[in-house]
């Protein structure tokens, strides 16, 4: 049987929202990358603008949650985005929960 080839037309559109969640869980992850690598090779000290870094980081995971979340429920949107986004804001606040849990054993925060 073969399958007849042909266009399927839909409404659906990308949710501008999910794409803005997508890009910010992506910028929030190179950017604790970034940081963790900067401050490997300070022997793990680590200077206040590392620290800033990550507190921006952690305030574009919130709002790339937010997001996610808004744009996941929107009616006739593909549903790609939104899930990766919310995905890439998951990952990177595990990130920033990993570091702050071994930092409290290491004299840290």
């Amino acid at each position: 049987m073969s399958r007849k080839k042909g266009y399927i037309f839909t409404n659906k559109e990308n949710a501008l929202k999910g794409i803005m969640s997508s890009i910010l869980g992506a910028i929030a992850i190179i950017t604790l990358v970034i940081v963790l690598y900067l401050s490997y090779l300070e022997s793990g000290q680590i200077p206040d603008r590392y620290a800033v870094a990550m507190l921006i980081a952690a305030l574009l995971n919130i709002i790339g949650l937010v997001l996610g979340l808004v744009s996941y429920f929107e009616k006739e949107k593909f549903r790609f985005f939104p899930v990766l986004g919310l995905i890439l804001n998951m990952i990177s606040i595990c990130i920033i929960g990993f570091i702050m849990e071994t930092g409290k054993y290491q004299g840290g925060i």
